[in-house]
């Protein structure tokens, strides 16, 4: 979800575009040109770093000026749960579809444990989802996600379908390395250039404290790593806009068929242009958002494994098989209604929950943040 500032950003730009047309469209909100917008308030809402709840929430667009003129819309059928074949599966992904969205809707009553502790996010994970009985080894979780692997490793349907979700980076890079390991061939990598831009100091300063070492040792959070290591066959994801009229967009899913000396070639795996191969070349990318004293310009492929992804990447993905890792629990508004329902049939998630001392339970956290829906209409 868009922070609210980027609505009242769009607003004024467009009247100050509007009024060169009509002087008077400069006193009506948005110029006078109709805005559509879509979006889920269930869904993971806008990123504030080191914010709490209440900064969170005031960066929703509903704490707008703005948003006293719209009119809401309301859609009450899930699209991405596939059609019912008979009336009893039927009736199970009515029942799967409710239970998404009174998990949305923070509205799952707490479970009733004996002699443990209990706090209001906690809700207890039906046992069709999660099973308490098999150990959440990360082995267990990759075989599952990813069945017969050995065999169908390199078939583009296999690997579109399917993706293990967890909620951290760290996760997503440790689980994403093991599964590149149980590919066969060689990997191949591709190192970055790091260059330090915009320090306030003198050029023998910049190289002193910030050294070429240090520079490539960064694992900045949107940007690929410096040693992008990848095997023909390998599972990438976009991180950037290159074409969107070619469907290279950020969050676009390929597999890598070539591996040459400054680029690779991809296969795109999903959307409209499946099928459809293109040479992905070293850019220089920055970070957006960073607390670093300088400018970080790193050339390098905008790839990231995924295998793996982090639940706030995955928004917007349709997957027919979803591991759900929670070593941790969730940490903010969304995440676990997010995970579940990229799905498009229940029997397809399952999820893997620890507790505390790493043990596999079914009792996991969600967090809702309720009062985002003050003043929304109900479906």
């Amino acid at each position: 979800m868009q922070h609210r500032y980027a609505l009242e950003c769009l607003d004024r730009s467009l009247k100050d575009i509007m009024k060169a047309v009509d002087p008077e469209c400069y006193a009506i909100s948005f110029g006078g040109i109709i805005v559509v917008l879509g979006g889920d308030f269930r869904q993971i809402l806008p990123l504030i770093t080191y914010g709490d709840r209440a900064d969170i929430v005031a960066a929703c667009i509903t704490r707008s000026r703005l948003w006293s003129i719209y009119q809401v819309f309301l859609l009450t059928e899930n699209m991405r749960l596939k059609q019912g074949e008979s009336d009893s599966e039927s009736e199970e992904l009515k029942k799967f579809a409710k239970w998404v969205l009174d998990i949305g809707n923070g509205q799952v009553s707490p479970p009733r444990v004996c002699n443990l502790p209990v706090t209001e996010n906690q809700i207890l994970i039906m046992s069709q989802f999660c099973d308490v009985q098999t150990e959440n080894t990360v082995d267990n979780m990759i075989c599952s996600t990813y069945p017969n692997f050995a065999h169908k490793g390199h078939s583009t349907q296999y690997l579109s379908e399917r993706a293990i979700l967890t909620p951290t980076n760290q996760n997503v890079g440790h689980l994403n390395s093991l599964i590149v390991d149980k590919l066969p061939g060689e990997s191949v990598s591709y190192f970055s250039v790091d260059v330090a831009e915009e320090f306030g100091g003198t050029y023998e300063d910049l190289n002193e404290a910030f050294p070429i070492e240090y520079l490539n040792s960064l694992n900045v959070v949107g940007m690929p790593p410096h040693d992008l290591k990848v095997k023909v066959g390998v599972v990438v994801m976009l991180m950037r806009n290159l074409n969107q009229t070619l469907g290279l967009c950020n969050g676009t899913r390929m597999i890598v068929t070539k591996c040459l000396r400054f680029c690779v070639e991809c296969e795109v795996i999903c959307g409209t242009f499946v099928g459809s191969k293109h040479f992905i070349p070293r850019m220089e990318l920055s970070p957006s958002d960073t607390k670093m004293p300088f400018k970080l310009v790193r050339k390098q492929m905008p790839l990231q494994i995924c295998y793996a992804m982090t639940i706030k990447k995955s928004q917007g993905q349709s997957l027919k098989t979803v591991g759900l890792y929670l070593p941790k629990s969730v940490f903010t508004h969304g995440q676990y209604y997010v995970a579940i329902c990229r799905v498009t049939s229940p029997t397809g998630l399952t999820i893997f929950v620890n507790d505390e001392s790493g043990a596999t339970t079914n009792i996991t956290q969600n967090v809702v943040y309720k009062e985002v829906f003050y003043g929304l209409p109900e479906a």
